[in-house]
């Protein structure tokens, strides 16, 4: 666990107990204080910097960004108010605090210190734009000409040509980061698709998700019916049984327990069955629709795949409709390890809200409950183990082929020739653009945005 993670994770424990204790209203605006009192070593320049980021997490914990901030002296119980009131809502999912972002340089090679100048010079013979020469016995880089290709870095015997990475803008798969005119980090919505890279690559913690976690102690407290329908990925996260863990949500007040396994199964079902009816209509290629990230890019960077992409609905959607069916009333919370799923949850009438699986850890630290001293809640429904594997890359491939050996042992059904985007990238996002223009092999692409699956997803405890 990094500094940053370790911050985070601590004001939202914090914020939650004293929530709990009714006393939050009271304490917020001195949580910056406490965690960071005058006599500290600072982690930023001064002291009252760390105070001031330390408020915008809190702001960002609440539900807002400092986009929103209007008025620098507002306290956070004011910010705390509109948020037990319901007025956090927002499509916005990420926020960008520009105070905290260091302004780094842009992401280039160069030539470090440890150059001797060899006289076999393998930086100069491979580079493809000839944007190295030697001058004064050591490499200089032409940044002019540098297409930052790394095949320098590859070839030099003495490691002295080095990357020095814009880690915000290196992660992100679709080019939605730059920088602002005065330097600072700025995230273009239009073309986010909330996969969280950026969130997480940031050594600053200059982006931040706008959290529910307010929204969601409300309705524990409230008395209302709230169910938890928890992602596959959760059996990575915590220790213990799954059986324990489902005993841990009952004592941290949730209603009921739905698996969004049992919904990947009915995922699985109708994908199969999709995947058959478009393959009968001579359809060449069909990918997975699963992850929102994946998704979102499709239809915003990659048009051309979008009509190849699977309109079945994802697991979180099928667990929504079997919640809503059996709690018509209740609160229904998606937890997983998911940026995107927050987004996803906007346009889902099944889903009230989106917890982590960082504020679940949070909420059980909280209120000191420990998962693997309690005894085993029994399943109700238990899901099968190809659903549960969803949570993983090429889960959703093997979901479906057994789905399709047990339903279908037709031998003249059209197989799945599976491929797999182990989490998007520039490079994959490029592979794509090739599916949709039928230049690579396969009918069937199974996408996931983390790399390894949703078990990689940048809210996970555990990667």
């Amino acid at each position: 666990m990094n500094n940053a993670e370790r911050t985070r994770r601590e004001l939202m424990i914090r914020a939650i107990k004293d929530y709990y204790d009714g006393i939050l209203a009271d304490t917020i605006d001195r949580i910056p204080i406490e965690m960071r009192p005058r006599t500290a070593e600072p982690n930023r320049c001064c002291i009252y910097k760390d105070r001031a980021m330390l408020k915008y997490r809190l702001m960002a914990l609440l539900g807002f960004g400092m986009e929103e901030e209007r008025d620098e002296t507002m306290p956070l119980r004011e910010y705390l108010k509109q948020a037990e009131a319901g007025k956090n809502h927002t499509a916005a999912v990420l926020s960008v605090c520009s105070v905290g972002c260091h302004g780094c340089v842009d992401s280039h090679v160069q030539v470090s210190s440890s150059c001797v100048g060899c006289f076999a010079r393998p930086c100069v013979a491979t580079c493809p734009r000839q944007a190295i020469t030697v001058i004064n016995q050591r490499s200089t880089i032409d940044r002019s000409k540098c297409i930052n290709c790394g095949k320098c870095i590859a070839v030099c015997p003495y490691h002295a040509i080095i990357r020095n990475p814009l880690p915000c803008e290196d992660v992100c798969p679709v080019g939605a980061i730059g920088k602002a005119e005065d330097g600072r980090v700025k995230l273009d919505f239009s073309k986010c698709i909330y996969c969280g890279k950026c969130f997480r690559a940031c050594p600053f913690s200059t982006i931040m998700e706008r959290s529910q976690l307010i929204n969601i102690l409300n309705a524990l407290k409230s008395g209302r019916k709230v169910v938890a329908m928890v992602a596959p990925s959760i059996t990575d996260q915590f220790p213990g049984k799954i059986e324990q863990l489902f005993a841990a949500l009952k004592m941290a007040g949730f209603h009921d327990i739905i698996e969004v396994a049992l919904g990947a199964e009915l995922t699985t079902k109708h994908e199969a069955e999709e995947f058959y009816e478009r393959m009968a209509r001579g359809e060449k290629l069909m990918t997975s629709s699963c992850c929102p990230a994946w998704v979102l890019a499709a239809q915003r960077h990659i048009p051309d795949i979008v009509p190849m992409v699977s309109s079945t609905p994802s697991p979180m959607g099928y667990a929504g409709r079997l919640a809503r069916e059996k709690y018509p009333d209740a609160v229904n919370v998606f937890i997983g390890p998911c940026i995107a799923k927050r987004r996803e949850a906007q346009s889902d009438p099944n889903t009230d809200f989106v917890m982590t699986f960082e504020e679940l850890g949070a909420l059980f630290a909280a209120l000191e409950i420990d998962v693997i001293s309690l005894n085993a809640e029994p399943l109700a429904e238990p899901a099968t183990s190809f659903a549960r594997n969803f949570a993983h890359s090429c889960g959703v491939t093997e979901a479906i082929l057994e789905e399709m050996s047990e339903e279908s042992p037709d031998p003249k059904r059209p197989k799945i020739d599976g491929k797999f985007i182990n989490g998007l990238d520039r490079k994959s996002v490029n592979m794509l653009k090739m599916y949709a223009k039928g230049k690579l092999p396969g009918n069937f692409v199974e996408v996931m945005a983390c790399t390894g699956g949703c078990v990689g997803g940048p809210c996970s405890l555990t990667r």
